[in-house]
């Protein structure tokens, strides 16, 4: 069953006249040297192509989204690569309530996100509306083909939204997604001490989770937002966020965050059994626009640990060519500086856009530790002569105590495109 949807999925396009075809080709080639010691080295060209492809007629849509990748001379292990992201098909509004999404897809849930195949059915009405999604967990490297066992990797789900006010939005949902180890081979000593080959099969591991949501927004006053997480295998709270803004001004404004979680364990994961403790993090902020191309921000933010604390403080600002900012941390988490610096700006309509940036950090894990510095440098240009064509040329240079100089350089090609029939 599962080849035959795939089958019809890819067939579709043979089978009516899209009205509509758009999508993007990416072509890139990077290269970079991998050290096998400290004498010898060997550089490598790795080459990605990538594909968004939509096929459009009336309110259905087939879409896919696909790279292929290898190095070019020097093979690396499992060269090449063919990596299935997105294909699946998409009808809107049937009925002017319903959407269903068949196929490999995109998940975006507040506990997980990430890739499955499978099921994505939504109905909406007046404000409310409830999805639910079931399929498995892809293979490694994105393969198109389907896990054997789906009863021990699947997932699935389902989620309300209501809107009964304007400007409150409230949310409910579950998670549920479920993980099969492989089995291994190991060696054990027998009865009498003698070497055996020993088949470990492992239990499979599972997130089940419950969440709610809720925000209100003032637009120009205020804007508040709240999650709570809700672990079912461990009957425990997994998580409390909140974060909010309130406009004292057209121009000034003051943020706030708070965050108090466990740690996520797989149920019947060996991690289990360990003693963890959980984390409480807050952070304030004030940004003020000075006009309507520069705006300075400074937040600080501490997290509390079992037995200590960690400290952050960012400041900086952000103009209508790029940005600039430093960062200090210190406490249980270690020492750290860095200042980061990007800058863009586009000439002649867009035909070329030059870029540029510098990040500088010098960090250690504790007050007593060894200081180690991290310099990286970003150089290039967009070069965009027609409307469907772009060109991207980057340089990066990176320097530390174990990557010492290393240069790497990328060019990239897009052609973008869209037919009507």
């Amino acid at each position: 069953m599962k080849k035959i949807i795939v089958s019809i999925i890819v067939a579709l396009p043979l089978l009516i006249s899209a009205q509509n075809l758009n999508g993007r080709f990416t072509s890139s080639f990077y290269t970079f040297q991998r050290y096998d010691n400290l004498q010898n080295s060997d550089a490598f060209l790795r080459n990605t192509e990538a594909l968004t492809l939509n096929f459009n007629y009336d309110k259905f849509s087939l879409r896919t989204r696909m790279n292929f990748e290898t190095n070019i001379g020097v093979p690396l292990d499992n060269d090449p690569r063919l990596r299935f992201y997105n294909l699946y098909l998409e009808a809107r509004d049937i009925l002017d309530f319903a959407t269903i999404k068949l196929g490999r897809q995109p998940l975006f849930t507040p506990i997980s996100g990430g890739l499955f195949d499978g099921v994505n059915l939504k109905l909406k009405y007046e404000g409310y509306s409830l999805t639910g999604f079931y399929g498995g967990n892809l293979p490694a490297y994105q393969k198109l083909e389907f896990l054997k066992d789906i009863s021990d990797n699947y997932v699935m789900g389902a989620r309300f939204d209501a809107n009964p006010v304007d400007h409150l939005n409230l949310a409910v949902s579950y998670f549920d997604k479920n993980y099969k180890t492989m089995d291994y081979n190991a060696i054990r000593l027998d009865e009498g001490l003698d070497p055996i080959t020993v088949l470990v099969m492992q239990k499979s591991n599972q997130f089940r989770f419950l969440s709610g949501e809720a925000s209100y927004e003032m637009p120009g006053t205020f804007d508040v937002n709240a999650q709570y997480e809700f672990d079912v295998n461990y009957l425990e709270t997994s998580k409390v966020e909140a974060n909010g803004r309130v406009w004292v001004t057209e121009d000034l404004g003051i943020t706030g965050y708070y965050n108090w979680r466990e740690p996520k364990i797989r149920y019947n994961s060996i991690f289990s059994v360990f003693n963890f403790g959980h984390t409480e993090e807050y952070e304030g902020g004030v940004d003020y626009k000075i006009n309507s191309n520069c705006s300075l921000f400074g937040k600080f933010g501490n997290v509390k640990y079992e037995d200590d604390n960690s400290s952050r403080l960012t400041i900086g600002a952000t103009t209508g060519i790029g940005s600039i900012s430093y960062r200090k941390n210190f406490g249980y988490a270690g020492e750290l500086d860095n200042i980061s610096i990007h800058a863009a700006k586009s000439y002649r309509e867009g035909l070329i856009t030059p870029s540029i940036g510098l990040s500088y950090t010098s960090y250690k894990l504790s007050e007593d530790a060894e200081t180690n510095n991290i310099t990286a440098v970003l150089a290039g240009f967009n070069l965009r002569p027609w409307k469907a064509w772009s060109f991207d040329v980057q340089g990066q240079f990176f320097n530390n105590k174990i990557y010492h100089d290393d240069f790497r350089f990328l060019l990239k090609i897009n052609h973008w495109f869209n037919t009507n029939f």
